[in-house]
């Protein structure tokens, strides 16, 4: 079952498990775990403290949280955040969930502790009839599907 849960460096930090605002929310808010100073036209990784358990063949999408670029002139550098089901507890970094945010602004930007500056939103995904992915270990983290070990 598909879950959050807290990484081992942040089990004492007062971090919460994400919640979606409303019943009909599809997102589950992502929330800083520390407090973070952006400064202009630079991105920063943003520790959330979170990892995700998923299914096999589900992803979690993650966004920026829409009030980011028109408060604070942030958005994140990637566009869409693509969390694996494979990155959960991978040797690297535990398959911490980070945020990485692009300041476009002129002026340096403080993320508060607790502040919600992503949002995900769990999905499935399809292979085609002639996939030829072999089965592989995922090493780490940002830019680690191109490096697999056969273990």
């Amino acid at each position: 079952m598909r879950r959050f849960e807290i990484i081992t460096a942040y089990q004492n930090q007062n971090v919460e498990l994400p919640k979606r605002a409303t019943a009909h929310s599809a997102g589950y808010d992502l929330a800083s775990a520390e407090t973070i100073v952006i400064l202009p036209k630079q991105i920063q990784l943003i520790p959330t403290g979170l990892k995700v358990s998923l299914l096999e063949t589900e992803v979690l999408l993650t966004f920026a949280r829409s009030s980011l670029a028109i408060k604070k002139g942030l958005m994140m550098s990637n566009g869409v955040g693509v969390i694996d089901a494979d990155y959960y507890n991978n040797e690297k970094n535990e398959g911490h969930i980070l945020v990485p945010l692009f300041n476009f602004s002129d002026e340096a930007v403080t993320i508060e502790k607790g502040e919600r500056v992503a949002q995900g939103i769990f999905t499935t995904y399809l292979k085609t009839e002639n996939d030829t992915t072999n089965e592989t270990r995922r090493e780490g983290g940002f830019g680690s599907s191109d490096k697999k070990s056969k273990k």
